[in-house]
């Protein structure tokens, strides 16, 4: 069963009349309201977007680098060695 929320906040948009009548159309193939349809389609891409920002895309040759980068990482170069001694005197002088 589903559990329906407490509707708080209003949005608004403009659309086209051309629009409207495919989304009016997509609404009652589906058996909803224009706005239930506008509503769960505006969700879905919602997600679907803050999921997309999650995951990563590589390349193989992208893939085989960050593999060889993991099991074979480089020696730390001079910059690293302080930037690593300055964060360890930060923390240090913190406590």
């Amino acid at each position: 069963m589903a559990v329906q929320q407490t509707r708080t906040a209003r949005l608004e948009a403009r659309i086209s009349p051309d629009t409207l009548s495919v989304v009016k159309r997509a609404a009652e193939i589906q058996g909803r309201s224009v706005s239930d349809f506008v509503v769960a389609a505006a969700q879905e891409a919602a997600q679907r977007t803050i999921e997309e920002t999650a995951i990563i895309r590589l390349s193989m040759e992208d893939q085989r680098a960050l593999m060889e980068a993991i099991l074979n990482p480089p020696e730390p170069n001079e910059a690293l060695r302080k930037a690593a001694d300055a964060y360890k005197r930060l923390v240090t002088e913190s406590r």
